[in-house]
């Protein structure tokens, strides 16, 4: 479990940087596609922002980056950018949204920590 737990650890300290483009790229995409109607997908509007913005702060977090703190401010920048661009794309903004995305950019990185820990204490 622990060597998994490292190597899990290791790719995402290594790709952190690909690994957030891409999870950026997909919350602007899915954010900002002009949509008829949303899909009916398990799970309400601000779960799917909570565990978005999670998974946005992670490998960052992961990785320990020196201005791990900048890049979340940027993230709470960006996505209110975000929720005042929606109305324009056919969609909805929502301040809700916004509080459901900073959510998961602490818990984000509140579970890499763990992660982290854990691996540590593990190891000792």
């Amino acid at each position: 479990m622990l060597f998994t737990m490292q190597i899990f650890i290791n790719f995402i300290s290594r790709f952190y940087l690909a690994l957030t483009m891409l999870i950026l790229t997909m919350i602007t995409l899915l954010s900002l596609w002009p949509i008829a109607e949303l899909p009916t997908v398990p799970g309400t509007d601000k779960t799917h922002h909570f565990i978005a913005y999670a998974l946005l702060m992670f490998p960052i977090a992961i990785k320990q980056h020196r201005y791990r703190w900048l890049f979340a401010v940027f993230f709470i920048c960006y996505s209110g950018a975000i929720e005042l661009i929606q109305p324009y794309a056919n969609r909805y903004g929502e301040w809700l949204d916004l509080a459901a995305n900073v959510g998961g950019l602490v818990i984000g990185m509140l579970l890499a920590q763990l992660f982290l820990f854990l691996t540590k204490a593990k190891e000792g």
